[in-house]
């Protein structure tokens, strides 16, 4: 797991031909709005978390957030445990994000 900056996900994000995007917030969060792109797998469901993540490609490299990078975090280090390589935390979460979202 790397912890990044907002400006570090980004430009590293945009570079990235393998990446993907996982928002691990809760239904009621992501109504508010979300990176585009991004896949949803609310880590509080514990059970359905882990089942979904056993589903991903461990190849990718995956760009994590939540509300403010602390379950996103938690998210990273549960992946690295089931064998993923390449984790990146958004410091700061979608609170300090200045991208783009989408409803």
């Amino acid at each position: 797991m790397q912890d990044l900056t907002q400006d570090q996900w980004r430009s590293q994000l945009e570079e990235d031909v393998n990446a993907a995007i996982l928002d691990v917030r809760t239904d009621y969060e992501v109504a508010e709005g979300m990176i585009p792109n991004a896949l949803h797998i609310d880590i509080q469901n514990a059970a359905g978390f882990m089942q979904r993540a056993q589903d991903l490609d461990k190849r990718k490299n995956y760009y994590i957030y939540c509300r403010s990078g602390g379950r996103s975090a938690q998210a990273c280090m549960i992946l690295n445990s089931l064998g993923f390589s390449n984790t990146f935390n958004l410091k700061g979460g979608i609170m300090e994000w200045n991208g783009e979202t989408t409803n």
